[in-house]
């Protein structure tokens, strides 16, 4: 090996999870009929949010504020029909004409 030869190394920026930034679901799980965002977690930025006071913080507001890696998308999808808000949208929502037989309230 020569003394002047350099040798490169290319620096990869790591994303959320552990994987570099980039990198699709499909490329590290056997995924099924997912779209095109749960493939790219990339896309998402996560809450994040204002900071809480320590004494009302949650777990569930810690697991929020991170954003998503290709370990906490979802790898399957399965979609459902959208029959009964089409047919809704057509005639209009359920108006109920029954008698109204509550006592009335005064705010005198």
């Amino acid at each position: 090996m020569a003394a002047n030869q350099e040798t490169e190394v290319e620096v990869v920026k790591m994303g959320p999870g552990g994987v570099p930034e980039g990198s699709k679901t499909a490329e590290f799980y056997r995924t099924d009929n997912i779209p095109t965002r749960f493939d790219n977690p990339d896309w998402f930025q996560g809450y994040g949010g204002k900071d809480q006071h320590p004494m009302y913080r949650t777990t569930s507001c810690t697991y929020g504020a991170k954003p998503p890696s290709v370990h906490t998308m979802p790898t399957t999808f399965h979609c459902r029909s959208q029959k009964f808000s089409e047919q809704l949208g057509k005639c209009g929502m359920y108006r109920n004409h029954s008698l109204n037989t509550a006592l009335d309230i005064s705010r005198v």
